[in-house]
């Protein structure tokens, strides 16, 4: 049977390829095809090669001198501090961090690797499946092999991108997921200092309010307990209905040169995830783009509440991180193009209002009952009219954190005749 090349080379059984019934053929073939895969770990990403791909592009990674993290320390105090008067829920913050570009990339990997993987192994099962069947008999344990080839090439677009993240994101939570340790609030100095770069904003209003965003989210995700789960599942569950474009994989395949290590890296990926129509990824989609509007906008909201009147500049950085959230960087639209994930929030202004309605009818301790349990937050529904929304859960939600009853104290004992 004749098979077309799509690895660059030529299949055992196809054209110009080895000979499956000679052995010295297949051994030579299947050393090359071993050539390619040093260093490949298990799994349907090179995760080994990610990170590898990604600390390269971080050469340029200045390190964090004594002032610089101190002031980052001290504005993530301030915020925490400041955000106090505006929210219910405590600091959710154990412990304040100052990180270079390389960090926020060891301490997010693990979360990325859980959000990736399920996108990743759909593509690798359909270069498996580029091998016909009549022939995977006799290529026997090659096919898990081709198979790895796409986890390295894959490991290599993503590390890519990661590492073009990682130049990118001003603090641990900055994308709006937990990526980072649970407590760690964590600013990147270099990535605010090339942010601030014609923003006319001087560096420490920046950096004050990057604090205050890095600081709602940990209380956020610190002292809601289902959140984090829920935001992360949203997450997978949509990703494990993104479809593959087989034809785009092939192509993508095709351009392999076994001989060149390299071209693992310069193979485009974008384009061979899309989601479906299906009614369950529509719903899983419609989760998870509300979650994320939910979580950015009441970050927003607090943020402008304890920055303003305090920030001279607060306004200006309130629109420009909103149109920030909105658009998504350079690198989270790579990110999007390659794995089919969209992280950024679409109705973030709607949410917003959504969350001063509520404060407007309830006040701040109201507010912030409404993240007691996923039951009772807004619906996609609910962003079409937060008033009517605010209006009809004015009596509906406990107050959150419950109130501790204060001590009683004991009465005195009467006094002696």
């Amino acid at each position: 049977m004749s098979l077309p090349p799509p690895f660059g080379f030529a299949l055992p059984g196809g054209p110009g390829g080895p000979d499956p019934n000679d052995p010295a053929q297949l051994q030579a073939f299947l050393a090359q095809l071993q050539q390619m895969l040093v260093n490949t770990g298990g799994g349907p990403v090179n995760w080994d090669l990610a990170r590898q791909v990604a600390q390269s592009q971080l050469r340029n990674d200045p390190p964090i001198a004594g002032p610089q993290r101190a002031a980052v320390q001290e504005a993530l105090r301030l915020a925490d501090l400041w955000l106090e008067e505006v929210s219910s829920l405590p600091s959710g913050i154990r412990q304040v961090e100052a990180w270079r570009r390389a960090d926020w990339l060891t301490h997010t990997l693990d979360v990325w690797r859980k959000l990736c993987d399920p996108v990743a192994g759909q593509m690798t099962v359909a270069i498996g499946e580029l091998v016909p069947e009549q022939l995977r008999g006799q290529l026997g344990g090659m096919t898990a092999m081709l198979t790895s080839i796409g986890g390295a090439m894959f490991g290599g677009q993503l590390g890519s991108a990661l590492g073009s993240l990682a130049a990118e994101v001003l603090s641990a939570g900055d994308i709006g997921l937990p990526l980072g340790p649970a407590g760690t609030a964590a600013l990147i100095p270099a990535n605010i200092a090339s942010y601030g770069e014609g923003l006319e904003i001087p560096e420490d209003q920046l950096r004050l309010y990057v604090a205050l965003r890095e600081a709602a989210h940990q209380r956020l995700f610190g002292h809601v307990p289902w959140l984090r789960a829920h935001v992360l599942t949203a997450v997978e569950t949509y990703a494990k209905g993104i479809s593959v474009d087989r034809e785009a994989v092939e192509d993508a395949m095709s351009r392999v040169d076994p001989t060149n290590p390299e071209s693992l890296r310069t193979i485009a990926f974008e384009g061979i995830f899309t989601s479906d129509d299906s009614p369950q990824q529509k719903v899983a989609l419609a989760r998870l783009e509300t979650v994320l509007a939910l979580v950015e906008g009441w970050v927003s909201h607090v943020v402008a509440k304890a920055a303003g009147g305090r920030l001279p500049d607060a306004v200006r950085l309130d629109e420009t991180f909103r149109r920030r959230r909105a658009a998504g960087g350079p690198a989270e639209q790579t990110f999007s193009a390659l794995v089919g994930l969209e992280l950024r929030p679409r109705r973030l202004r709607e949410a917003t209002a959504l969350w001063e309605a509520l404060e407007r009818h309830r006040g701040a301790d109201g507010r912030d009952a409404v993240w007691s349990h996923p039951d009772l937050l807004p619906t996609d529904a609910d962003f079409a009219d937060p008033e009517a929304f605010a209006r009809s859960t004015a009596d509906t939600f406990p107050d959150f954190p419950p109130e501790e009853e204060p001590p009683r104290e004991e009465e005195p004992p009467p006094a002696e005749a």
